[in-house]
């Protein structure tokens, strides 16, 4: 009698959480919102990019995250600042690709003044990107993702959509308006499969956050070890910077299967700034 002792056929790879899910993340050609971007797409979603750049760079950035992530990848130049432009990237998106799953609200802008100084013009447009934006996309997804009974929203709020921090008012009464949206976007879509949060980073290292230590410390005429820990990670007790990858995957979990039931709440990753 013959006996067998051979190794059992391997089970084939399951397939990625995201796959077939069509993805939309504002502010995405660099630093957090194309971190975003590359893990849904790792997790198998369909991206569309949305942001400024040059537009070489950007079209670079779509055929390497592509071949990266075996997904399609394409960009959208619409102007979060314009209506009609934002519910026109949703309609194209919807041609190209079907309906949106996935919609994470990332692009914004910011402007550092006290109050009686604060340009008007400044203000006029971080309310517009910051806040304004997620409104607009949101009511455009909306609809087919009712329809479907499915979806995923998430809003990059901010620290400073829990706390405030005196010369930011914009970008803190904009980011407190972010949170408050995201929770009445939850109420009224509670029943419909579909869920809305808010992550709240505080700094997060990027090429932006880098170049601007840099400035700091030739400014004031320190070492950059000592403006990153005097200035930017002051108010963190982890005296850390968030990393692009810790809020890439706060999203993408908040958008997977097991995130099914979060929904309405804010998410702090700032090393604990809003815990005191």
């Amino acid at each position: 009698m013959e006996t067998a002792n051979a190794s059992p056929t391997p089970a084939p790879p399951s397939a990625r959480p995201l796959d077939g899910r069509v993805a939309i993340v504002t502010g995405s050609t660099s630093g957090i919102g194309l971190g975003i971007a590359s893990g849904l797409a790792e997790a198998g979603a369909t991206i569309v990019l949305n942001g400024f750049g040059d537009a070489a760079e950007i079209q670079t950035l779509c055929h390497e995250l592509a071949a990266r992530h075996d997904v399609a990848v394409r960009y959208d130049d619409a102007n979060m600042t314009d209506p009609a432009a934002i519910a026109a990237m949703v309609e194209r998106t919807e041609r190209l690709f079907g309906p949106v799953d996935i919609l994470v609200n990332n692009a914004g802008i910011q402007h550092v003044a006290p109050i009686e100084e604060f340009p008007l013009e400044k203000w006029d447009a971080i309310m517009a990107i910051n806040l304004s934006a997620v409104f607009h996309t949101t009511r455009a997804v909306l609809p087919e993702m009712k329809r479907r009974g499915w979806g995923r929203i998430v809003n990059i709020a901010s620290a400073h959509g829990l706390i405030g921090s005196p010369f930011k008012s914009a970008y803190v009464a904009a980011k407190h308006g972010v949170v408050g949206f995201t929770k009445v976007t939850a109420l009224e879509t509670a029943e419909n499969g579909i869920t809305c949060n808010a992550v709240c980073p505080g700094y997060v290292w990027t090429p932006l956050v880098e170049k601007q230590v840099a400035q700091q410390a030739a400014a004031h005429g320190l070492p950059e070890d000592e403006v990153v820990q005097k200035v930017f990670l002051h108010d963190q007790p982890n005296r850390k910077f968030a990393t692009v990858a810790e809020i890439a995957g706060t999203v993408t979990f908040l958008c997977g299967p097991a995130a099914g039931s979060i929904t309405g709440t804010s998410i702090s990753v700032d090393g604990g700034w809003t815990a005191h």
